[in-house]
């Protein structure tokens, strides 16, 4: 099965793209889409679609794995990050695609074991659950955190045939 993760944010999106049976992983690609706070906050949705699109279109997941909206310190940044996460789970709506939803407590729980581990303990517990090492998950956090949502899913769901 392969499965798409995508750590939502206005100004960095991250994305990883797995392929698992449920119980080995193989990462396919990740990184990071990029908006410029120049553009106005609609341009930046268009970006981050037209970007998620390109990246389905080219990987053909079978499933997408979204990490939910947590309770933000700061509205406005909490309302961002839903207009985001509304435009990825409009990408896979438009590419016919299933959608599990996460808590940040869930992905932690599911890939670390421990629901408040820190960026660099995901980061690491990913690298080692995907056989690779850190520098092939271009040093990103946003890329690193969307492979652990593509993780978590694999983890919780019934699993594909690589």
């Amino acid at each position: 099965m392969r499965i798409v993760g995508i750590d939502c944010g206005s100004k960095r999106t991250g994305y990883g793209v797995i392929e698992t049976d449920g119980r080995r992983h193989r990462l396919l690609t990740c990184g990071v889409i990029t908006t410029s706070t120049k553009h106005a906050f609609g341009e930046r949705l268009r970006v981050i679609h037209d970007g998620l699109r390109n990246l389905l279109e080219e990987h053909s997941p079978d499933e997408m794995a979204v990490e939910g909206v947590f309770a933000a310190v700061n509205l406005r940044s909490a309302l961002r990050l839903a207009h985001v996460r509304g435009v990825a789970l409009l990408a896979a709506a438009q590419s016919g695609l299933p959608v599990g939803e996460y808590s940040p407590l869930e992905v932690k729980g599911s890939v670390v074991g421990y629901g408040k581990a820190t960026k660099d303990q995901v980061r690491m517990m990913v690298s080692s659950l995907l056989g690779s090492d850190q520098d092939e998950i271009n040093g990103s956090f946003d890329a690193s955190d969307a492979l652990a949502v593509a993780l978590c899913h694999s983890m919780r769901s019934a699993g594909g045939k690589m």
